[in-house]
């Protein structure tokens, strides 16, 4: 065997160590974005295991807002009032989305767990065994009782399969994740910020009711919050919809 020039040796020894200290500020990020996740969830009541440090990290570094896809939609109108908008109609069309239903105590509980399974199904755990890529907005269906005045516990946090997956979706590993195929809707969409819970939810369902010129045009007991950004942050950018009749 020729002998290893000590230039190779070093050269090979480098690479190594730099290799190690790569590994070691991933693993550094890892934790870092477990922990900032853990105290988030804490807030709202969650446990973020362990297992979701890859899954985290994964989503973070691709969350770069070019990365993400929007649900594509047809704007029908916008409706505008001394320069704000009220709100719009939009039409979009028939698709497929990974669907888990949560039932919780409360519904920031509900969400966030629901969004950590999804997570896990995007970032490889699924039979493709690739990232799926973030789509925006993630959606949480919500029901309330005919009256509107108070939301029933059951609610289902959506995911919308990227473009180039809807003819043949991965499937989950999650057997709690269904691959639904939604039908084209006319939705009627209102933008609000902060914090998603029972009481902010209730307050944006009953002023979207208050501007529609018709609201029995639409469904009465079901709606679905839009989030354009993850549970974790403060200032979430959201939309309610309302969902017109088939």
């Amino acid at each position: 065997l020729a002998e290893e020039s000590p230039d190779s040796a070093y050269h090979s020894h480098g690479s190594s160590l730099e290799e190690e200290a790569a590994e070691r500020m991933d693993d550094e990020e890892q934790e870092r974005l477990l922990s900032y996740w853990q105290s988030v969830g804490r807030g709202h009541q969650v446990d973020v295991p362990r297992d979701m440090a890859e899954p985290i990290q994964q989503l973070t570094r691709n969350n770069n807002p070019q990365e993400r896809q929007t649900i594509p939609f047809t704007l029908i109108q916008r409706k505008e009032k001394l320069g704000d908008l009220l709100y719009e109609k939009r039409h979009y069309g028939k698709a497929k989305w990974a669907c888990i239903k949560m039932q919780e105590k409360q519904y920031e509980q509900s969400i966030c767990l629901g969004f950590m399974k999804l997570m896990r199904y995007i970032c490889e755990q699924n039979s493709s065994g690739l990232y799926l890529g973030i789509t925006v907005p993630i959606v949480t269906i919500v029901h309330t009782n005919e009256a509107q005045s108070a939301m029933t516990q059951a609610v289902t946090v959506a995911y919308y399969l990227p473009e180039v997956l809807q003819d043949e979706p991965p499937h989950p590993f999650d057997s709690d994740i269904i691959i639904e195929e939604w039908p084209a809707t006319i939705v009627y969409s209102r933008s609000f910020r902060g914090i998603t819970n029972e009481d902010s939810i209730m307050r944006e369902i009953n002023l979207l009711a208050a501007i529609l010129e018709s609201p029995e045009l639409c469904l009465r007991d079901t709606f679905i919050i839009a989030g354009y950004t993850n549970p974790a942050a403060a200032d979430r950018h959201n939309e309610i919809w309302f969902l017109q009749r088939p």
